[in-house]
């Protein structure tokens, strides 16, 4: 994972290291990925009750979240780092990513919110596990919100912090990222905001 990218991971362009002012004096994660890559994604900057996501689901998105997560392409990883690490790197809550279920990572064979904040060069802390390897795909709004609790606090876990940031790869309903925020306020958090890295 810390070869250096000399091609696009997307398109296999070579890469064009422009110097700027920013790359100079500004703490910038080396691109991975070309500029005509990069402008097939679409910003969002979605804000709402403590959610922030940042770009649309269009169908590059589709496609770079099929590769990455379903195809098992982990060098993917990198491919948003920068905005990643621009939002979190210098919060003061504690990092918390929505877990996998240990079958369903075992399954995959890794865990891709995980690897999405090693690539940004975020700490985080495993705080919360998965109670079930039901997903939410194909479900109705109705059907997400009627289900038992999706997640609890890690055995032998312990919040030692006021303040917290889920942390995921994608929101629909927004039902994963209510539950994962339930378990922590229940658990003593005083504050639980979130940031996606896609809108669905």
């Amino acid at each position: 994972m810390n070869k250096e990218i000399i091609n696009c991971l997307l398109c296999e362009r070579e890469l064009q290291q422009i110097i700027t002012w920013q790359t100079l004096f500004e703490r910038r994660l080396a691109p991975v990925i070309c500029e005509r890559c990069k402008l097939k994604f679409e910003l969002v900057n979605y804000q709402k009750e403590g959610l922030y996501a940042i770009f649309h689901y269009n169908e590059a998105m589709k496609n770079f979240l099929r590769q990455y997560k379903f195809l098992q392409d982990i060098i993917l990883a990198k491919v948003f780092r920068q905005e990643l690490h621009e939002l979190l790197s210098k919060r003061s809550e504690i990092i918390v990513p929505i877990p996998m279920h240990p079958l369903k990572k075992k399954e995959r064979t890794f865990a891709h919110i995980d690897e999405l904040l090693h690539a940004a060069e975020i700490p985080y802390e495993h705080l919360l596990e998965k109670t079930t390897v039901e997903t939410q795909v194909g479900k109705s709004k109705l059907e997400r919100q009627q289900v038992a609790p999706l997640f609890r606090i890690a055995h032998q876990k312990q919040l030692t912090a006021k303040h917290y940031i889920i942390v995921d790869d994608i929101v629909t309903t927004g039902t994963t990222i209510a539950h994962a925020k339930r378990a922590l306020l229940d658990a003593g958090a005083e504050s639980v905001t979130a940031i996606v890295l896609i809108k669905g």
